[in-house]
């Protein structure tokens, strides 16, 4: 059964945000708060033997090193 949730004290800028990527998207307020949710839970996807050497010629990786200096990157971005 479909259950009620609601953000109290939500920030302004927040709020903000998230209306110009409902209107982005064609969505209500409502509607982009679901979609945001329904993404943050989704399990993540499965990646293949195949996939996984797809992105490694896709980023043109040739040594282990190179891969190590791209995930480093990207958790030094969080």
């Amino acid at each position: 059964m479909p259950v009620n949730l609601s953000i109290k004290n939500a920030p302004d800028d927040i709020v903000e945000r998230v209306r110009a990527r409902a209107a982005k998207h064609h969505r209500s307020l409502q509607g982009e708060l679901l979609a945001i949710i329904e993404d943050a839970v989704r399990p993540p996807a499965r990646l293949t033997a195949r996939d996984v050497l797809a992105e490694v010629r896709r980023l043109a990786l040739e040594t282990p090193a190179e891969a190590a200096a791209i995930i480093r990157a990207d958790r030094d971005d969080r």
